[in-house]
């Protein structure tokens, strides 16, 4: 593997109707990888789609991606998983950053597209279907290991082996790992929910945090 970031893995899947426990539910988290160029329109890569427009998918939420360096954290957590690029539901699987070295407001180019880091991604119940394993849910949310969602700045294609270029740090420099602190850790400084809750992350992220806040 290269030390150069990069695309390793692109996945894509159609909204699906499967059974669950005794219930029907509608799903995109089964992502299969794709091989050559992949269009990136404002909204989603061709041939994905997100089922619930509420929690996912939009503008601030049209692409998430996955660290590969986290797999490895997994794979120690849970050794009786099968964990495999693609597994979190990530449309990107992507080498080289992690939570800690991705700010909001970060842009890359990945191909001809340019994106701009919106928030880390929340766990969901699916992720618990996805992996057969209910536990896996509130796992994954204290782990901090959440990956992030990219908006589009510029639409375009890519494909798996393109270079991951930084072209923008923000200014702000609040990073994954600051943002999903504000959430995980009850002794979160309160000059540090304050400067998340100012930074460029994205509206429902942070109506999250305020009505967590108030609670």
């Amino acid at each position: 593997m290269t030390d150069v970031p990069t695309l390793l893995r692109v996945c894509v899947s159609k909204a699906k109707e499967i059974s669950w426990h005794g219930t029907t539910v509608e799903t995109g988290i089964f992502k299969l990888p794709v091989e050559g160029k992949v269009a990136v329109k404002r909204l989603n890569l061709d041939g994905d789609e997100q089922a619930d427009l509420t929690v996912h998918g939009g503008p601030d939420k049209a692409v998430y991606a996955y660290p590969i360096e986290q797999y490895a954290y997994w794979k120690d957590e849970a050794p009786d998983k099968k964990f495999e690029w693609g597994t979190f539901g990530e449309n990107l699987t992507v080498s080289g950053f992690d939570e800690n070295s991705v700010c909001i407001g970060d842009t890359f180019r990945i191909g001809t597209v340019l994106m701009r880091v919106t928030q880390p991604r929340m766990p969901c119940y699916k992720l618990g279907i996805r992996l057969d394993d209910p536990t896996m849910i509130k796992r994954f949310y204290k782990s901090g290991k959440w990956g992030f969602y990219f908006s589009v700045i510029e639409e375009g294609e890519l494909q798996t082996g393109d270079r991951v270029i930084l072209e923008t740090r923000d200014s702000e420099g609040i990073s994954l790992w600051t943002v999903s602190r504000c959430f995980i850790d009850p002794d979160v400084e309160p000059e540090t929910i304050e400067s998340v809750l100012n930074s460029k992350l994205a509206k429902q992220m942070k109506e999250h945090l305020e009505y967590q806040m108030s609670r």
